[in-house]
């Protein structure tokens, strides 16, 4: 019942299954928080709290007999805003990294002495020259899934063969027909002759139609130096350098209680550090949970990790480490009733109300059910209750 004044908003608008939190505001307009979950705040519950503590301030310390349906209130007139019918959705905002995919650490295994390196940044493809050791022997980078364990020469069959008998007719360096005939596995004449071109083009004179053992790395992708973890005039044997993939992916540590609100496949927006937006999708969910211990005074949080790729991979420029937000969303309706969420004032029976301002001043209070969507950017909420579009709510003045 409201005898002598208003009830304020004692909890979040409830979205079901969507992500968020509760609060209470007493009478006397403080929170009275509880976690949910592991006690990670987003960013909807703290928007509903907002706008919560929005409705005590502005209540606090002017509380007033509520009006009967149709009475005219003295003063003057409060705020409104009026009630509408459109689509809305529940986007939820997530703090995320922006980097480059994957991590390969590079080793050395060919003996001598590095004498070239790369500069951090730079990317070397398929057939290029990755380091140089001694008179500027290169070491290629070929791409392949079996590392480079052994020598390779003529008369020698496996896997790591046929990598490398695949490289050289991507490259031009081999004739895909001899290959295929001689077979993709084998180590063939065409192989050498492959081999030798390769090794040529690098700028190795006399070159053998062999492979020493550490004279190619396979790497599945292009790599990225990431850090040099080796230096000129240092043994080329044993770590060289770090790199990643060249593609950019947007990382999400998210909490395992958000995990059913985030699926493969969902298309978010993601707000890079100049304030700009491109499109995303979500190109995978992990499913390995990761405990991290909190500061002092502050519990664990336990959090999967969340990929995004960029629809526009230009979008990213040359960033790495850069924090950005994902914006994702949980839930949409349309042509639904929607009105601002500081419109909303809790009752004793656990419900909400909103008072609706009619002609010359007069108030009456209409039921209302809220949810399940909340729009976080415009503070609208939905509702379904007695309210016709276009009829103007109370809401908390700023």
């Amino acid at each position: 019942m409201r005898k002598g004044r208003r009830w304020m908003m004692s909890e979040t608008v409830s979205r079901g299954p969507e992500i968020g939190q509760h609060a209470e505001i007493l009478p006397g307009g403080a929170p009275q928080r509880r976690s949910r979950g592991r006690g990670r705040w987003i960013a909807l519950g703290v928007a509903v709290v907002v706008a919560a503590g929005s409705v005590a301030a502005w209540r606090a310390g002017e509380f007033w007999p509520a009006a009967s349906s149709g009475t005219a209130q003295p003063g003057a007139p409060p705020a409104t805003s009026p009630v509408t019918r459109q689509n809305l959705s529940a986007v939820t905002p997530l703090t995320a990294t922006l980097g480059y995919a994957d991590s390969y650490p590079v080793t050395g295994q060919s003996g001598g002495t590095l004498t070239w390196l790369p500069s951090p940044g730079r990317v070397i493809h398929q057939g290029q020259a990755l380091y140089r050791v001694d008179n500027g022997s290169p070491v290629a980078l070929l791409y392949g899934d079996v590392p480079d364990w052994r020598a390779l020469q003529e008369g020698i069959t496996g896997q790591d063969v046929s990598q490398l008998n695949h490289d050289l007719v991507h490259l031009g360096y081999a004739s895909r027909a001899d290959v295929a005939a001689l077979g993709w596995d084998y180590y063939s004449w065409a192989t050498a002759v492959g081999v030798q071109n390769l090794a040529e083009h690098l700028g190795v004179t006399s070159p053998p139609g062999s492979l020493p053992l550490g004279q190619v790395v396979f790497e599945p992708e292009a790599l990225r130096v990431s850090q040099l973890t080796g230096s000129l005039g240092g043994p080329a044997t044993g770590p060289v350098l770090q790199a990643t993939s060249d593609r950019h992916v947007v990382t999400i540590q998210l909490d395992v209680s958000q995990q059913s609100q985030v699926q493969t496949g969902d298309k978010v927006t993601v707000t890079m550090p100049d304030g700009a937006t491109t499109p995303g999708v979500v190109s995978s969910v992990g499913t390995v949970a990761v405990t991290t211990p909190g500061s002092a005074g502050s519990g664990s949080t336990t959090t999967i990790a969340v990929q995004v790729t960029l629809t526009n991979p230009e979008a990213a420029g040359t960033l790495d480490q850069a924090p950005v937000t994902v914006n994702i969303t949980t839930a949409s309706a349309s042509n639904v009733l929607a009105l601002p969420v500081t419109a909303l004032v809790a009752n004793s029976s656990g419900g909400y109300e909103v008072e609706v301002a009619g002609p010359g001043n007069t108030r009456r209070w209409v039921p209302v059910q809220a949810g399940p969507v909340f729009d976080d950017a415009s503070g609208l909420v939905q509702v379904t209750g007695a309210l016709t579009p276009g009829e103007r709510v109370v809401v908390a003045s700023s």
